[in-house]
Parts: structure tokens; C-alpha cells; sequence
């Protein structure tokens, strides 16, 4: 087994699954650091899919992780069952184990730092969303880490 093997075994793509875009953020379980990755804006779910199977293809993933989108208090709302469906979808699709993960504030807290940042307006916007998959991957490495 070859050095790159062994990375391959750890990395991890995670998902900010979203109606119009989908943010994507990449990890690493050795080292338990997430980086925001791209942003899927594609309307046609066969493009959207055809766009993760070019990143599964290129960072070759041992998992993914999927934002779990619910109200503040923890119970599921209409946007719960679309991400659990795309998660199942994408375990489908790439014959790759899919978990969830909470994802409450992420968005927000995403723009927030955007925004401390001095990003704002149509720049935030593109790349919120991977930074908000890339909190959503932070958190599953910080628990899974332990």
C-alpha cells in the first residue's frame, strides 16, 4: 500500500445539500482539518450528480457526510427528508457509506465569518455555501476524532 493509499482511506467529502446549490467541502480523518471545496450550482439533478461524480472521481473519498438540515430544536422539517434523500441517492450512486450530520447555523454562521472577513454580497453567496459544508465537515472530523 502506497502513501496516497493510506490518505485515501481517510478522506472524507462532506455536502451542504441545498435546492439551488450544493456546497462541498473536503477532510481528512488523519488530520481532522476540513477545507471548503466547490459550490454545485446545476439545476438538472443529472448534472448535479455528474459534477459530485467528478469530485469522487478526482479526491476518491473513503465516505461522504451530508448536512442534515432541522429546525432549531432538533425536529425535521420539508428540507430534512429532501437532504436525507439526496444522501441516500448519493450512497446509491457512488457505492460509498453516506452519514448525516447536524447541521444547524451552519449557513449562518458561514455568512458570518464571510462577513468578518470582509466578503459580502454576490462574493459571499458563492462561496457559502462550501464554507458551510466545510462547518458541517469540521464538526463530524471534531466528533469522530474522539
Amino acid at each position: 500500500m502506497g502513501v496516497g493509499d493510506a490518505s485515501r482511506e481517510s478522506t472524507v467529502l462532506a455536502f451542504d445539500f441545498g435546492t439551488r446549490r450544493i456546497g462541498v467541502a473536503v477532510g481528512d480523518l488523519a488530520t481532522r482539518i476540513a477545507h471548503p471545496l466547490a459550490t454545485i450550482e446545476r439545476e438538472r439533478e443529472a448534472e448535479r450528480f455528474g459534477a459530485i461524480a467528478s469530485l469522487v472521481a478526482e479526491w476518491k473519498p473513503a465516505r461522504l457526510v451530508v448536512g442534515l438540515p432541522v429546525h432549531a430544536d432538533g425536529t425535521p422539517h420539508a428540507t430534512t427528508a429532501r437532504a436525507q434523500r439526496f444522501g441516500r441517492q448519493l450512497a446509491g450512486r457512488t457505492g460509498l457509506p453516506v452519514e448525516f450530520a447536524d447541521e444547524r447555523h451552519t449557513t449562518q454562521d458561514a455568512a458570518a465569518s464571510l462577513s468578518e472577513a470582509g466578503l459580502g454580497g454576490r462574493r459571499s453567496k458563492e462561496v457559502r455555501d462550501r464554507v458551510a459544508a466545510q462547518l458541517i465537515l469540521q464538526a463530524w472530523l471534531d466528533d469522530h476524532g474522539r
